[in-house]
């Protein structure tokens, strides 16, 4: 029976989708690392010449040149913390409601199946909200410390929104999951919120480059989501879900989900352009300790390698005529993602 009920709580957290969860803190973390590594060494050469110092003086003492490595650990385990809080809420929202039912495709729910009570999933709700929050604090703490007290707050109000969003999406009577609101809630943050906002508590500076990869993780990011309710597109009209799907229809749904998938290129390619170059300013400027051959900065285009799975997708959703069968499909959109995120790191270092 103990062995059930763990079975349960583990299925409950749903942990396939941690991966795409912590792409975002990845992919900033990976930045954040980059421009660290190059901009100190530039300052150095900067600093040390005899160049008159103007507005660039100003950036290079305003960055922080320093990667500590307990940030994006602490970021993590605070994320990880959202999505559980999220998977658990969504468990018990759709499982008071009747959404999770016999029509539905997919693994079984734990309220679904009755191994796990109501009563127990809000009691792990809370558990859960309160430890991510405590995680958050920490990680601000930690970031910010308690000097930058405006800042601090702006980023708690953040991580306490991202709790209520976690549980409103399926959760209450007005829960925005039922009235297609959750991919845009998805899009913020999975990619903006996550990219940016690690990318700031690391650097302790706004680089709006940053914005092109958030893009690229918040629209991947919605795109499972989309697929998922493509998937369930005649389970949630019978629940009265209405997701973007079951208000525009399978064959518009899948025409939006090329559009994500392309424009999450699109700014993939824009910002790998982007930090190739700097390499190449980094290297035009004293900085040989690095490789001094220009193709090893090829290396800054590694991500887009993630984006073959995906236009393979593509290929896959546009031959699908039963929204049944694409299932799979989550997984591939997923663990893409979480590739693109993985290369971005191997790019940087």
């Amino acid at each position: 029976m103990a062995s059930t009920k763990l079975k349960a709580w583990i299925s409950a957290a749903r942990l396939r989708t941690l991966p795409l969860s912590i792409s975002g803190i990845l992919v900033g973390s990976a930045f954040a690392y980059q421009r660290i590594d190059y901009w100190s060494t530039y300052a150095v050469s900067y600093q040390n010449s005899s160049i008159e110092k103007t507005g660039l003086t100003k950036l290079i003492d305003a960055f922080n040149f320093e990667f500590n490595y307990i940030i994006p650990v602490l970021a993590l385990i605070t994320t990880l913390g959202f999505q559980v809080l999220s998977n658990f809420a969504n468990d018990y929202g759709d499982g008071v409601k009747g959404t999770d039912n016999e029509d539905r495709i997919g693994p079984m729910r734990a309220l679904q199946s009755g191994i796990i009570s109501p009563k127990e999933m809000k009691r792990a709700m809370v558990i859960t909200a309160v430890l991510t929050l405590i995680s958050a604090i920490f990680l601000i703490y930690v970031s910010l410390g308690v000097g930058k007290l405006l800042i601090s707050l702006f980023f708690l109000v953040l991580g306490i929104a991202a709790i209520w969003a976690a549980i409103k999406y399926t959760v209450g009577d007005n829960a925005y999951g039922y009235r297609g609101l959750g991919d845009v809630f998805v899009f913020i943050f999975f990619g903006p919120v996550s990219v940016m906002g690690i990318y700031f508590l690391i650097t302790k500076s706004l680089d709006w480059e940053m914005i092109f990869p958030s893009i690229t993780v918040g629209l991947l990011s919605v795109a499972v989501l989309n697929l998922n309710n493509m998937r369930d597109i005649e389970s949630d009209k019978k629940a009265g879900k209405n997701t973007i799907v079951v208000k525009m229809g399978l064959a518009k749904a899948k025409l939006l989900h090329y559009a994500f998938v392309i424009l999450a290129f699109i700014c993939a390619v824009y910002i790998t352009v982007y930090s190739y170059n700097i390499q190449i300013f980094a290297a035009d400027n004293n900085m040989k300790w690095k490789l001094a051959n220009e193709n090893y900065y090829l290396i800054a285009f590694l991500p887009l390698l993630a984006f073959i799975p995906l236009f393979i997708h593509l290929f896959k959703v546009k031959r699908t005529t039963s929204p049944a069968l694409l299932d799979p499909e989550l997984k591939k959109v997923a663990l893409s993602t979480f590739l693109f995120a993985i290369l971005c790191i191997v790019s940087s270092l």
